[in-house]
C-alpha cells in the first residue's frame, strides 16, 4: 500500500474539496480491517500503488482541511463538501479510510465484494461529476 500525500488533481477545479476522481474513498470502524482488506485487495491483483491507507489522523491532517473554502465564493453545487464533512465525522470517531484506483464499474464492483466482508462506514466512488454510493 502506498503512503497518502493530497494530490492538487485529487481535487475538486471549483472550491478545491477532495475529490479524487478515478479512486474509491472506503472507511471502516476497525483500521485492522481497512489494513486486512488492502492487503487482500494488493493480493487479489490490484497494484499497490493504487492503494493508500488512510489512519484517521490522514483524513483529518489531509481530506477534512479541503472544505474550508469549497462554499466559497459560491455554495457548492455538488455533494463533495458534505461528503468530505462524513469522512471527517468518521475519522474523528478513529474510522480509517482506504483510498482505491477504481477506473471503471468492473473494479468497483471487485472492491465491494471484498469491503462488504467487514463492517465498513461509508464507501463512495468518484466519477467526472458523480459521487457514487458504493
Amino acid at each position: 500500500m502506498k503512503h497518502f500525500t493530497l494530490e492538487s488533481n485529487m481535487r475538486a477545479s471549483i472550491g478545491g474539496a477532495f475529490y479524487p476522481t478515478g479512486y474509491s474513498m472506503v472507511m471502516f470502524p476497525s483500521a485492522e480491517d481497512a489494513d486486512r482488506i488492502g492487503h487482500r485487495l494488493i493480493e487479489s491483483g490490484v497494484s499497490g500503488d493504487e492503494v493508500y491507507l488512510l489512519p484517521a489522523a490522514t483524513v483529518l491532517a489531509e481530506i477534512s482541511p479541503t472544505v474550508s473554502d469549497a462554499d466559497n465564493p459560491l455554495p457548492s453545487a455538488g455533494t463533495e463538501g458534505a461528503t468530505v464533512r462524513a469522512y471527517t465525522k468518521l475519522a474523528r470517531e478513529g474510522h480509517t479510510g482506504l483510498l482505491i484506483k477504481t477506473q471503471n464499474e468492473e473494479a468497483a464492483n471487485r472492491l465491494m465484494e471484498l469491503v462488504r466482508t467487514v463492517p465498513y462506514s461509508i464507501a463512495q466512488r468518484y466519477r467526472t461529476l458523480v459521487i457514487e454510493d458504493l
